[in-house]
């Protein structure tokens, strides 16, 4: 690999690992409170609705400064909502604008390694995202847990720079938030410009609303983008259920308090990291389609958490869904990026990604909500759950067992149109 793509990769970390902790930071801000439980869920549902809300326009905003600069100016809107908390104000509203950040760094975070890496390093360089990226995930999650676990709020009060800004457990925690956010920062300034420019992007909000919907049908009218658009907008709908699911799951299967169960996800996402190690290293980018089974596999094994209420057989079994998960998307995201890149501009391309895979989370994340609401009994929801990723993904399998009679997937993988730009 490049050796500015290891840089990107420090940056990427450390503003998810802040972004994972202000999660946790949040559902302890919103306990305070004494909100309602449904509220928590809904955290997620303000952070995404910016991918949705402004998918037309970062896509444009991504690709009219080089890439390092974008992330840069979203990781100072992330620190403006965390900074949000300080002033009282809701916890949802404050997550909300750190979203509107995460969803203008999106298409550059993943934008640049199409510029960076040729075609056939995408799929190993999506493991070292996604594997970092679930790296920072284990330990954001670990750290929420940890900062707002009452003994040690009480020790970092105690620490003269904190001690001397802050006079609440919550703002301790949100003073390491925002420093890392910063660490996340002085990387951004050492990205390197990788040279690529794209023709002047529109500014008329019309304009960018046409070319986006140009864009998006582009990619779902392709017989390969559909599918791997299909499989990743499914995934990451159900990433974000699984997360707060297993929180849930843990305090209510496993007798857990919140600072312990905040960081039940981070074993999952262990999984995740080994699944995107084995996929990076030995699958791949013409193979990436095999993996779909996995996803079936992953739908079935999450309905075995009904019978665990021990914390040593659930590690392991939460260890092998992260695995599966892992195997499965990582050479997806690969694939889509590349035929996205293909079809359009990076930025382009993966803001139609970003679009329809939050798309998939707010009505994921709705509809749990709902279930939540409704009181159901939480083995009834993950079994739902399980359910509906095992025979979405056998649907998507049969799409795509329908276009393979008409098209080779091989020879598209390397077909290089551009339909949009």
């Amino acid at each position: 690999m490049k050796r500015g793509f290891y840089t990107i990769m420090s940056a990427q970390f450390f503003s998810s690992l802040a972004d994972s902790t202000l999660l946790i930071a949040a559902i302890f801000a919103l306990k305070t409170i004494d909100a309602p439980g449904w509220m928590t869920p809904m955290l997620k549902f303000f952070f995404v609705a910016s991918y949705v809300l402004l998918a037309a326009f970062v896509g444009a905003f991504s690709d009219s400064m080089p890439k390092g600069r974008v992330m840069f100016i979203t990781n100072l809107i992330k620190i403006s909502g965390c900074s949000l908390m300080f002033f009282d104000v809701h916890p949802l509203i404050a997550y909300g604008v750190a979203g509107i950040g995460a969803a203008a760094y999106s298409p550059a975070k993943y934008g640049i390694l199409t510029e960076l890496l040729p075609p056939e390093k995408l799929v190993a360089a999506n493991g070292w995202v996604e594997g970092l990226t679930v790296a920072s995930i284990i330990l954001g999650t670990g750290l929420g847990g940890v900062l707002i676990n009452p003994l040690v709020a009480t020790r970092l009060l105690n620490l003269p720079i904190i001690n001397y800004f802050d006079r609440s457990p919550l703002e301790a925690a949100l003073t390491i938030i925002m420093m890392i956010y910063i660490v996340a920062l002085l990387f951004n300034l050492f990205i390197p410009d990788t040279g690529a420019r794209y023709k002047k992007q529109a500014t008329n909000p019309i304009k960018l609303i046409s070319d986006f919907t140009h864009c998006c049908t582009a990619l779902w009218s392709d017989k390969l983008g559909q599918i791997t658009l299909g499989i990743t907008t499914l995934f990451w709908g159900a990433g974000a259920v699984l997360q707060f699911l297993v929180i849930h799951w843990a305090t209510v299967s496993l007798h857990l308090p919140l600072d312990k169960a905040a960081s039940i996800p981070a074993i999952s996402a262990l999984g995740i990291a080994l699944g995107a190690y084995a996929a990076g290293r030995y699958i791949p980018l013409k193979k990436s389609l095999s993996v779909m089974p996995y996803g079936v596999a992953m739908g079935v094994v999450v309905m075995s958490m009904t019978m665990v209420n021990s914390v040593w057989i659930a590690y392991p079994l939460l260890v092998l869904i992260g695995a599966l998960a892992g195997i499965f998307v990582v050479p997806m995201n690969a694939l889509l990026q590349h035929r996205g890149h293909v079809l359009m501009s990076a930025g382009h391309s993966i803001s139609v990604q970003n679009f329809n895979e939050n798309v998939s989370i707010l009505i994921m994340m709705g509809i749990y909500t709902l279930m939540v609401k409704l009181d159901l009994h939480i083995n009834i929801i993950i079994v739902l759950f399980g359910l509906f990723v095992s025979t979405t993904t056998l649907f998507v399998m049969t799409r795509h067992w329908a276009n393979q009679r008409e098209h080779d997937s091989l020879s598209l993988i390397g077909e290089h149109k551009h339909g949009c730009d």
